[in-house]
Formats: structure tokens, sequence, C-alpha cells
């Protein structure tokens, strides 16, 4: 099972990656399947898979979210400190959590995302949150004042990989690889696991992040986001705290800005245009990752609540998680399951991801839609996850 674990690792983190790949620096997806390291990093570092469901409930999100979405009612208290430096207060309240199947709708996708049901109500506090995802120059600052290596730096363990041969236990993270393809059910030809890509290099030993202050950090795993954020005085937030705040004080709509994907014609979020997974035509002005701030904010005044790269949340990820919270009435600040448990790949432990990234696209993935759910490995990082952060009153 540890073997395994590794070669799904691996695969996870070759997945993540962006497009542009180094000489003799990648693992390709016909050699993966002899490196059970390198796809062990990318399947734990990928969410988005067409698994193909069935139309089900998608017409309640053509009906404004349906009937299973009740008003928000926003908390009144305000926080005695009104300005936190590059955060954005959310009010916090009572909500309606989760989404339905997007299946046959516009914009849809082909993933069904039932672990995003059923719609439960939820209550949260109110916090502070970043308005950005944590950005190069910010965790540059972290590293340099506390020395900090990151996991995708750091060689892997025979340990943690017992029985992988010893050349396998490299250090790097994964990488997204444009390719042409026919079949989208074989996620493992489009990521690659690649030798020396970190934070720092992130396509591969030979890339680098200079100009690139601005964007967001990448190729960070769970534990990383975590040490960055006890040091920064500040946490990772709940599932149920981002939703909240994507959502912007409003219910049951498809998107952090609305229920129409592109209100007249302009371009709110960062995803893939073009053909999944060969060519990004960039028509959103960014093929790849943008820097952050680039699209308008929500209603609460955060930037790249959709597309752009995953973002880190606290909770353990199971898929039958909201069935479990849908007998009470109203849920008070749920911090997610004890335990994590995805039953395609039950031996990893998951941490929930939210947002999307700049590879969501209705050709596969639409998980920019404000109400579904992503999971990654806790210890696997890839080139289309960062996160953010928030700070409690």
């Amino acid at each position: 099972m540890k073997e395994y674990k590794l070669l799904f690792f691996i695969t996870a983190l070759a997945i993540g990656f962006e497009s542009c790949q180094q000489p003799g620096a990648t693992v390709t997806a016909a050699k993966a399947a002899d490196k059970s390291v390198d796809r062990d990093k990318i399947s734990g570092a990928v969410s988005c898979t067409a698994i193909g469901l069935t139309v089900a409930d998608s017409i309640m999100y053509m009906n404004g979210g349906g009937t299973d979405f009740q008003p928000t009612v926003l908390n009144k208290k305000e926080p005695k400190e009104k300005l936190v430096p590059g955060m954005v207060w959310i009010p916090g309240g009572e909500f309606s959590m989760g989404g339905v199947n997007p299946l046959g709708m516009a914009d849809g996708g082909h993933e069904g995302m039932s672990d995003a049901r059923p719609v439960h109500r939820v209550h949260v506090d109110g916090f502070f949150m970043d308005a950005t995802e944590v950005t190069n120059r910010e965790f540059a600052e972290f590293v340099h004042a506390t020395k900090y290596i990151t996991v995708a730096e750091m060689k892997p363990t025979k340990e943690e990989f017992p029985g992988a041969p010893e050349e396998n236990l490299v250090a790097g993270s994964v990488v997204f690889s444009p390719t042409p393809v026919t079949d989208l059910k074989n996620s493992y030809q489009w990521w690659n696991f690649v030798h020396g890509a970190d934070w720092k290099h992130p396509l591969g030993p030979q890339s680098d992040i200079s100009g690139k202050d601005n964007y967001p950090v990448i190729h960070i795993t769970y534990e990383d986001a975590a040490a960055y954020a006890k040091w920064a005085g500040k946490r990772l937030p709940t599932e149920a705290e981002w939703e909240f705040a994507a959502r912007g004080g409003k219910a049951g709509e498809l998107y952090t800005w609305g229920n129409v994907f592109r209100p007249d014609n302009k371009w709110m979020a960062n995803t893939y245009q073009g053909k999944f997974p060969s060519n990004d035509e960039g028509k959103d002005g960014y093929p790849g990752i943008a820097p952050v701030m680039q699209f308008p904010p929500n209603a609460y005044g955060l930037y790249d609540m959709a597309g752009n790269v995953w973002e880190w949340c606290n909770d353990w990820y199971r898929p039958d998680y909201y069935k479990q919270l849908a007998g009470e009435k109203i849920v008070n600040n749920p911090q997610g399951p004890e335990t994590a448990f995805d039953p395609t790949e039950p031996g990893q432990k998951k941490k929930v991801q939210r947002g999307g990234s700049y590879l969501c696209t209705d050709q596969y993935c639409t998980r920019y839609m404000v109400g579904s759910r992503g999971k990654g490995e806790y210890r696997s990082s890839s080139n289309h996850v960062g996160f953010r952060c928030v700070k409690k009153v």
C-alpha cells in the first residue's frame, strides 16, 4: 500500500505543473508507470477527474439555486479593530452551504460533484481574510525569516515510501504539461512529476520567479501553508469559512460574482480557454497563472476566489461529510471530519481545497463554481495550488 501511495503521490505531483518543461527534467506519463513515487505524487496533488455522473438536480442552478438555498443572514457584530493590512472583514453569519449537480447546464462541465451535497445550513463567526492569495513576495519573506524548507524541496524518505528504488526518491513537484489527447479519463497524460520543481523553480530547476513577486506562490503543500499561517499570526480557513467568504453574502449563485459566467462578455476569473489539455488560448488575458488582483473582487473585496490557483482549507476531506451534517438544523462553525477518506484513493490523507484554478474548464472540470469542492493529499504540491489565510477577531 505504501509503495502504491508513493506511486500515486508522484503521479499527482506531475499533474499540477505548468506547460513549460526543461529537457531531461520531467518524468513522462509512460515512464511514470514504472516509477511509483512519481505517480503517487501526481495523484495526491490533483483534484479534477472526469467521472461522468448523471444530470440529476442540475436544474436547480438554472432556477437561481433552487429551494435548497435560503437567504444568507449576516452577523451584526463588528470587530474592534477595523483594519488589518492586506485583509478584509468577513462578517460571518448563517448561510446555505454546498452545491448542486452542474451537468446539463451551460458552462457546467462533466462532473456531477456529488460530494458538495446535500446543501445544508451553516453558521460561522466573523473573521478577517487575506484579500488575495499569498504571493511569492510574501512567502519569500517567511522563508527569509525562518529558513523554512518546503516539502517539494525535500527528498522523499524510505520511511515514507518503503520499497521505492533510491533513484526515484528525488525532490520535486507536479507540473501541468499541455498534451493533445482524445480521452480525458486518464489525467496522467498531462501531468508530470518534475525533479527540482518547487516554489522558487515553478517549471523545474532551470526556471525561476524573477519578476513574479505578485503571483500566487505555488508548489505549496498543506503543511507548508499551515507553517506560513502560523508564522504570520494567522491560520488556514475552514471550508465553511472559505465558502461563506466566497459567496459574498449571496445565496445559491453559481459563481462568486453571480449566475452568468461572463456578464457583459467580461472575464471574471482566470480559467482555461481553448481545447483542454492541449492549448490554453488565454482569452481571459492569462494563459497559465495570473498575478493576483487581475480580475474583479467579489462583494467582500476578495480577489481570485475562483480560478487562478486552488486554495488549501484546514478541513480533512470526506465525500460524505455533508451527509453527516444533514440531520442538524444549523451547523455551528464546522471544522470538518476527524479523519480523511477518499474512496478513490483510500490510502491518502487529503485536505479540502477550494476555488478551482487556471486549469478549470467546462470541457472537463468546473470547480470554479462556488459550491464545489476539491481535495489534495496534505504533503503533495503542484503548480496550480496555493493558499490564503484568515484571522479571528
